[in-house]
């Protein structure tokens, strides 16, 4: 690269060590500046201007601006286009080159493909480099020279390759220079609004991200293979929402995972790889099923069924406690979130890319590349996905998963007081019992939207067109 002067341009990595693009600039330019756009392509087309997602961006920013500060430099923060903001600050700048990590979903590849073309109109470059992901783009191949489509094998050939330097931390030391332009805008001005990202417990930024972390690899990480599908115990990391937003690097994961020979979780982090790669070199996974013919499937036009689902009131508990954990803290349970898209597309027969937008528009951790992968995976229309036949039975998984029905109890109140016996499927209770217990089904908590038997027949018949690919 050699620039005299060079911007680096913080995107969804919001830390200020370990950070290709931040590393790059201070080993190569004499002057480095940082910025970070409130693109106005993203945030007008959110419905609510409460936004958890903004409020934890907008609060990590201001701790990554205060620790660029003591670098000497600052983060200038525009509010606009990113097409037109960026290389109207680097022009401003005077800068010679723009980098920035890299990013593999279709709209933000195209929105660096046009600033990177208006950089060049001014004799400026655009660098683009690999942090998010250990490995991207054709580094893991099949023997035939062609992406994976199927998760174990990719995740083999990826462990094979896997060396220490893959994980080595980007050195982040070196003086910013420093600017008058620098500061973070107030949520107000930016037309948004606080939430309630502190009732919750979410601790934004990189002390938020090392606050989870050293808890997690102290204690849990051993025991996360053990723990991990069960709501109602404190078995996973909740780093999502901060690997989401780069307040933590994924190198430091992967080197504690390899490490503590922790190789479920490792595998979780695989997955995300994964997922990224098929966005990259698949995107057209966006809006269609990875593998066409499921494209072909005729959906139920079910708007009163899906409203239920939204509200977590289908009847079914374990998918009503997911559904209302999800409208009151915009994150769900991994487990949860496999049975809740089963449950719409296998049992109520509703299209899956519904499910997928009311996740985008939900989850304070939304990424495109897992969200996607994951409705495809449960609605068998993904790569790797679980056979059209395997259909989740919300009752059993409940019974496996939530044993006792206390995450059930937690988010589902009516049922506080209905024995274990029947949490799972309070249906089956007589009327005498329901009565004494004040949760009479159908009137203080609905009875099942389904029958769960029969939905599976009508699914199996749905999936017909697609038999002879599935």
């Amino acid at each position: 690269m050699n620039a005299e002067k060079a911007l680096v341009w913080f995107r969804r990595d919001l830390r200020d060590h370990d950070h290709a693009a931040l590393s790059a600039a201070l080993l190569e330019a004499n002057a480095v500046y940082c910025a970070f756009v409130f693109d106005t392509d993203i945030l007008d087309a959110l419905p609510n201007k409460q936004d958890r997602r903004v409020h934890f961006i907008h609060a990590s920013l201001l701790e990554l601006d205060a620790a660029l500060r003591a670098m000497g430099g600052g983060l200038i923060v525009r509010h606009g286009r990113a097409q037109t903001e960026i290389p109207a600050l680097a022009r401003q700048l005077g800068v010679a080159a723009v980098i920035a990590n890299r990013d593999y979903e279709p709209a933000a590849k195209q929105r660096d493909m046009e600033v990177a073309e208006a950089l060049r109109a001014s004799g400026i470059t655009f660098h683009s480099l690999k942090d998010q992901a250990i490995f991207d783009r054709d580094e893991v191949l099949t023997q035939a020279g062609k992406p994976f489509s199927v998760f174990t094998p990719y995740k083999n050939a990826w462990l094979k390759r896997l060396t220490a330097g893959d994980c080595a931390a980007y050195p982040c030391s070196g003086q910013l220079a420093g600017s008058e332009q620098a500061g973070v805008p107030s949520l107000t001005e930016l037309g948004f609004a606080e939430t309630d990202l502190a009732a919750l417990g979410i601790q934004p930024g990189m002390s938020g991200a090392r606050a989870l972390w050293d808890e997690f690899r102290s204690g849990r990480i051993k025991r996360y293979a053990a723990l991990r599908d069960f709501p109602a115990v404190k078995g996973v990391s909740y780093l999502s929402v901060h690997l989401r937003f780069g307040t933590i690097s994924i190198r430091e994961l992967v080197r504690a995972a390899w490490a503590d020979a922790a190789e479920t979780w490792l595998s979780e982090l695989i997955w995300r790889d994964f997922y990224f790669m098929i966005l990259d070199r698949f995107p057209h996974v966006v809006g269609h099923a990875f593998k066409p013919e499921y494209d072909a499937i005729q959906w139920e036009e079910w708007p009163e069924g899906f409203a239920a689902w939204c509200a977590g009131q289908t009847g079914y508990p374990l998918v009503d406690a997911a559904m209302r954990q999800l409208r009151h803290s915009g994150w769900m349970h991994n487990r949860l979130r496999m049975v809740v898209a089963s449950f719409l597309s296998k049992d109520l027969g509703i299209d899956w890319r519904l499910g997928e937008q009311y996740f985008a528009e939900q989850l304070n951790d939304f990424d495109l590349s897992a969200n996607n992968g994951g409705w495809q995976w449960a609605s068998s229309s993904g790569c790797d996905a679980q056979p059209y036949f395997r259909i989740f039975n919300p009752v059993t998984q409940s019974e496996k998963f939530d044993p006792e029905g206390k995450f059930i109890r937690r988010y589902v109140p009516e049922l506080a007081k209905v024995a274990n016996k029947y949490i799972h499927a309070p249906w089956l209770m007589g009327r005498v019992e329901q009565e004494g217990l004040g949760v009479v089904i159908g009137r203080d908590y609905p009875g099942p939207i389904v029958d769960h038997a029969q939905a599976r027949e009508k699914t199996l018949a749905r999936y017909a067109v697609v038999k002879k690919g599935g």
